[in-house]
């Protein structure tokens, strides 16, 4: 059967108001990936977030800073800011956002021992590299008197995708274990002496969980929900730090350089914990790229404004530090320098 003129005018009418709609909608839905470590608090935040959906997938920094270079999402979030070769893989200039600051703490599974073990962290890189191999080892012992520690092999687990929190850990033995730091160093994705690798910090938690003598190290809130025992770490000041939210803040309340790129680890703060570490929003700094529409720049810039002031109420009931004030308007002229053709989208 023929169409009419006007009636194939309608349904092309009708088509370009579907492709028209389809566009407005994708506009409103936000891609991004990257850290697993910051993904509770991403979670929450992103279910108050009204002005736009947004679709994070925690697949890790490394994942999300190559989906960023493959330019399949909006935003990338990583634990760790790009090194020298991440950055030339990209396109353009990358922004850092800081978005909070986490700790990372050291989780365990040691039979009759349900709390309060204590580690320096000469001893817990030691044990990362394979050399300090049991339970009741002298070193372990030397720094919990009184602790019935067991006769049991120490099974180390560790990443096996790249991550965030692998640098933050990494970079906190880089800089107490000179052994370490020579045969191994910090990256986000490093050659383990010992152990098993997890993807992500669900994977860790959950092979520490199911394997008596084993240790791990992740996001604090992912320890919290699930249940999870976790180390007391000596500080730079030979104080064994419980990782609290106030003491993450002690670690956390550092000068921000411009570019936001600071590492919080090793705190001087006698009070902070020292594998501590902000956690950023990448995005390119210029906007306008593979077809993307203003509308869509605007939506990305707007979420990363809203997350670093409305949605900063969301990190102390997750154990993640809120910014501080300077970290905020370090932040603010991050996103203010975002553009669109050239121009300013804020």
């Amino acid at each position: 059967m023929k169409l009419s003129k006007n009636l194939r005018l309608a349904v092309v009418a009708l088509a370009a108001s579907c492709v028209t709609m389809a566009a407005s909608a994708q506009d409103n839905v936000l891609l991004g990936a990257g850290s697993t470590f910051v993904y509770p608090l991403f979670s929450k935040m992103f279910s108050q977030y009204t002005a736009s959906k947004v679709n994070y997938q925690p697949i890790g920094s490394g994942g999300g800073i190559l989906q960023l270079t493959n330019k399949t999402v909006d935003f990338g979030d990583s634990d760790a800011p790009l090194n020298d070769d991440q950055t030339k893989k990209m396109s353009a200039e990358v922004l850092h956002i800081p978005m909070a600051s986490g700790a990372v703490v050291v989780t365990y599974n040691v039979p009759g021992v349900a709390g309060g073990l204590k580690l320096s962290g000469k001893d817990l890189a030691d044990i990362y590299l394979g050399k300090v191999t049991k339970w009741n080892s002298p070193e372990v012992k030397d720094s919990n008197p009184g602790v019935n520690l067991p006769d049991l092999p120490i099974l180390v687990i560790h990443r096996s995708d790249g991550s965030g929190t692998s640098f933050i850990f990494t970079d906190f033995l880089t800089k107490v274990n000179p052994e370490w730091a020579s045969k191994v160093g910090k990256a986000s994705a490093v050659n383990w002496p010992a152990g098993l690798g997890g993807k992500g910090n669900e994977g860790v938690a959950g092979l520490v969980k199911q394997t008596p003598g084993a240790i791990g190290y992740i996001e604090l809130a992912y320890a919290i929900q699930n249940k999870m025992p976790f180390a007391d770490i000596q500080n730079k000041s030979g104080k064994f730090i419980t990782p609290t939210l106030a003491a993450t803040t002690l670690a956390s309340n550092v000068v921000i350089p411009a570019d936001s790129k600071v590492s919080i680890t090793n705190t001087d703060n006698p009070k902070g914990y020292p594998i501590a570490s902000f956690t950023w929003a990448l995005i390119y700094k210029e906007q306008n790229y593979g077809g993307r529409s203003k509308a869509r720049a605007t939506e990305l810039v707007k979420l990363l404004w809203w997350n670093i002031h409305q949605g900063q109420a969301n990190c102390a009931p997750l154990n993640y530090a809120p910014l501080s004030k300077s970290a905020v308007k370090v932040a603010e002229t991050i996103l203010k320098s975002a553009t669109y053709g050239g121009k300013a989208i804020l």
